[in-house]
Order: structure tokens, then C-alpha cells, then sequence
């Protein structure tokens, strides 16, 4: 079981959007999974082999507790009702208390439709009467990460302090070295990253943050932990 899952259409998708939380979470003694949707190839200068040895050292720096990459097609991901019972075989195996998905708009097709699948799937899992493997089960949230390729300002739901993670979270995203350093993308990705982390560490008086959303009212059983 896990107490976490966080899902992606892409290997780096989950890294980009909350590494830093994904680490703060396992230092607070959580578990926590990944599910890459799809393996992301094919890409200008990628392989299925590649990205998997680079989701396998992202998962180390990480500390991730499990992860799995599906067989769905990159590129031309679809909410479809095959695609929902994969991700809610997932979700019956590992039964996560919390799920983070992608947030619903962007300019990346897959982003959207791993959006849609992942909600879905929530659903699914719960279903009886199935031919589904595993039991039944029903995450009791969900949040939103954000790694969209639309730059636009979105009001979110809380910001997690992830200062003292930054580094490690870089460290992490660049272990997709097909995606970046055989592009000569690291610069680019490093310097956008770090600068959305300082903008939404600003907003909560931190150094680097990371944005979530969630759809559903948010509750508190005390202050603990309240940045003021």
C-alpha cells in the first residue's frame, strides 16, 4: 500500500511538477509511488531503453517507493475505458489515500487526456462486479500538479515550501538526459524550473515552492504546519 500516488503521461512530468514535494513527503515518513502513463518515446533523441535506465535513477534520487510505466501510446494518448482500467489496476494494487494528476488544461494533448484518465480511473477502481485485477478501492483525494506547456497564472489551492529540496528535484529531472542534455535543453529547463519554484516560494514567503489544486474543499485538524 501506499499513501501517495502521483501520476504522469510522461516519465519527467511528475520530477518537473512536484519533485520537491515528493521528497518532502517521504522526509515526513510518507510512501509514495509514481505511475508514468506512458514511457514517452518515441522522442528526437530517445529509446524505450534510455528512458527507462533514466526513470530508474530518477526514482533512486527520489526515493520512490514504487513505480510502474504503462504500454499506452505517447503522442496519441486517449481516455478510453482500456486506459481507465489500466491506471485503476494500479491504483486497486497500490491503494493510494491520495492521488496527484496532472492539472486539466494545457497545450500537450497527453497532459489533457492524462488528466481525464486519471480522474476516471479514480472512479473505476471502486467498481465491483469487474473483471478488473485486485479489490475495489477509492483514493479520498486528488490534487492537481501543474508542468504545463501553457504559460499562464493559475490560482492554486496551497503551495508546498520545497527549499530545502530544490537541488535534489533538479538533480532528479536531469536524469532524463535524452530529454535534455542530448537536446542542450539543460540550461532552459533548469532556469524555468528554479524560476516558477522562486515565484511560488515568494507568494508563501520560502524560497521555492511548488502549486497544487484541488477541486474539493480543503480541511484542517489544527495549524500545525501553516506557513504564517
Amino acid at each position: 500500500m501506499l499513501d501517495i500516488l502521483c501520476i504522469g503521461a510522461h516519465p519527467d512530468d511528475v520530477e518537473i511538477g512536484m519533485g520537491g514535494a515528493i521528497l518532502n513527503f517521504k522526509s515526513d515518513g510518507f510512501t509514495v509511488g509514481i505511475l508514468d502513463i506512458t514511457d514517452g518515446e518515441p522522442t528526437p533523441v530517445g529509446s524505450h531503453e534510455k528512458r527507462i535506465q533514466e526513470t530508474i535513477r530518477a526514482k533512486e534520487l527520489l526515493s520512490i517507493d514504487e513505480r510502474v510505466t504503462l504500454d499506452l501510446p505517447n503522442r496519441y494518448l486517449k481516455d478510453s475505458p482500456e486506459g481507465r482500467i489500466k491506471i485503476a489496476e494500479v491504483i486497486r494494487l497500490f491503494k493510494p489515500r491520495i492521488l496527484f494528476i496532472p492539472y486539466w488544461i494545457d497545450a500537450h494533448p497527453d497532459h489533457i487526456e492524462a488528466s481525464l484518465l486519471s480522474d476516471a480511473a479514480r472512479f473505476t477502481a471502486k467498481l465491483t462486479r469487474t473483471e478488473m485485477k485486485g479489490e475495489p478501492f477509492y483514493p479520498q483525494k486528488v490534487f492537481y500538479f501543474f508542468c504545463t506547456h501553457l504559460k499562464m497564472q493559475v490560482k492554486p489551492s496551497f503551495i508546498i515550501d520545497i527549499s530545502t529540496y530544490i537541488d535534489k528535484k533538479m538533480e532528479a529531472i536531469l536524469s532524463y538526459k535524452s530529454q535534455f542534455y542530448e537536446q542542450g535543453r539543460e540550461n532552459k529547463a533548469v532556469q524555468r524550473v528554479r524560476d516558477m519554484g522562486r515565484h511560488w516560494g515568494m507568494l508563501i514567503g520560502r524560497e521555492y515552492g511548488e502549486p497544487f489544486l484541488s477541486k474539493e474543499e480543503l480541511g484542517f485538524e489544527t495549524l500545525r504546519g501553516l506557513i504564517v
